[in-house]
């Protein structure tokens, strides 16, 4: 590295440096949003004084689908960052063998929802990654192993930055560490420059030669900063972000600036999960009422009508049983054998939500939904109060020159003030039979047609 800071003309300047390795990355790759391009940027410049770091940040890459460009993103990020150890598959014994603590690689695994992915659940190999994984977020979480031949204990080092790219969302745990964003398909009249790695991979290593010149030459500075972070982080997004603000803040130039914006906007994008589960929770209350327990196909017809919200439209369909599972799941709710007149289906019991009522909606009547929703959407909006606005204007009132022009994150919910459909008084009737709370009509299927005259 010392030779490519040499070969600099005069001296290093860290916001034209970073300019350098962000203009490399958009010529080959389409980003989701500028927020995620910056943090790439930040990220390739930060894993040349991990080894002066405290927590060593994840980057995940996620993908809906194939052909969104994160195989393209890690090839060209293998040229920026230090040390890349691109693989598709390695197991835990050669993970940890190839760390080297005074200077260690950045991880780059591709593919990894072949490792991680559903269908895999509870592998062995998969979970010993994992773990090495989350381990190696922070300092002197070694990994252990017992060496028959010594006749002792080895400890070996886990700490190193790591690129997790895969179709999906990756482990929990693992995105709990990391920066994330989710990669899309390019837009018509969108384009990109090939890369051709005989062709271009040695001009992006030159630049990322010179991007690690300027960071390893104030890596100890580096490593003693306290950087200030934006509200509205929780503790572990804050210790993930905290090395690439320091190299922002060293940078200097609009890249403080930027930073503190990706980092507010990528974090909230993070959190919106959360925000429609506790959404889910408040809608999932109304529809219950006081019903005991209902059938899937009961809750979900419920759902699909509730104004104002996204389930009659998730994602270009209505939402469906197994994706109404996966936003239960991590409140431990799972479906259940539901037995109502002699008739069995997958359903849920009532008693299954009370405690997830009470500790994420709040309140115990039914129209405790708008203020669950109005919580999580406060949580979100904190994260960008303070920061610059689309125009640039930074947090002291003063232009930040050169800043990108960017759209404030927008509100998880389905609208702006995070509306939920008002609860009558008394409840639904079946139009067949009368009954309050009853869905079942000819042959013990549910009633599909639910009256309209009690809700207001």
């Amino acid at each position: 590295m010392t030779g490519a800071l040499e070969a600099l003309d005069v001296a290093p300047d860290g916001a034209a440096l970073l300019n350098e390795a962000h203009e490399t990355l958009t010529r080959y790759v389409i980003f989701p949003s500028p927020e995620a391009a910056d943090a790439a940027a930040l990220f390739a410049a930060t894993t040349h004084a991990a080894h002066e770091f405290e927590f060593a940040t994840r980057l995940v890459i996620r993908s809906p689908v194939k052909r969104c460009g994160k195989s393209r993103l890690e090839d060209v990020l293998a040229g920026l960052v230090q040390c890349p150890l691109l693989t598709a598959n390695i197991s835990a014994a050669s993970l940890v063998h190839s760390i080297d603590p005074d200077n260690p690689p950045v991880i780059m695994l591709d593919e990894a929802d072949t490792i991680f992915g559903k269908a895999l659940k509870g592998d062995e190999k998969a979970e010993h990654l994992r773990g090495i994984l989350n381990a190696g977020f922070t300092r002197d979480r070694p990994y252990m192993r017992y060496d028959p031949l010594a006749r002792k204990n080895m400890a070996v080092p886990t700490f190193a930055m790591a690129v997790v790219a895969g179709i999906g969302s990756m482990p929990d745990t693992i995105e709990d560490r990391a920066v994330c964003f989710t990669m899309r398909r390019k837009a018509p009249g969108e384009t990109v420059s090939k890369y051709r790695i005989r062709r271009d991979k040695p001009a992006v290593m030159v630049v990322g030669q010179r991007l690690g010149a300027w960071v390893s030459s104030i890596a100890g500075e580096l490593g003693a900063a306290e950087p200030e972070m934006p509200a509205g982080l929780n503790d572990r997004a804050e210790d993930a972000w905290e090395s690439l603000l320091a190299v922002a803040d060293a940078a200097g130039g609009d890249w403080p600036v930027r930073a503190r914006k990706a980092a507010a906007v990528l974090a909230a994008e993070a959190e919106e999960d959360a925000a429609e589960g506790m959404r889910l929770l408040a809608d999932l209350r109304d529809v219950f009422g006081d019903a005991d327990k209902l059938w899937t196909e009961t809750i979900l017809a419920s759902l699909h009508d509730v104004p104002e919200a996204p389930w009659g439209d998730w994602f270009g369909h209505p939402l469906k049983d197994r994706e109404l599972a996966k936003l239960l799941k991590p409140y431990g709710i799972r479906s259940r054998d539901v037995k109502i007149d002699g008739t069995n289906h997958k359903g849920y019991y009532r008693e299954q939500f009370v405690k997830s009522w009470e500790s994420y909606v709040g309140g115990t009547s039914a129209t405790g939904a708008t203020g669950a929703t109005a919580q999580a959407s406060g949580q979100i909006e904190k994260a960008t109060q303070g920061l610059p606005s689309a125009t640039g204007e930074a947090p002291n009132g003063q232009v930040a020159l050169g800043s990108p022009q960017v759209a404030d994150a927008k509100p998880p919910l389905t609208s702006d003030v995070a509306q939920v459909a008002p609860v009558a008084d008394t409840p639904p009737v079946c139009a067949r039979c009368g009954e309050a709370h009853h869905r079942y009509g000819d042959n013990g299927r549910p009633c599909r047609t639910v009256t309209k005259e009690a809700q207001p």
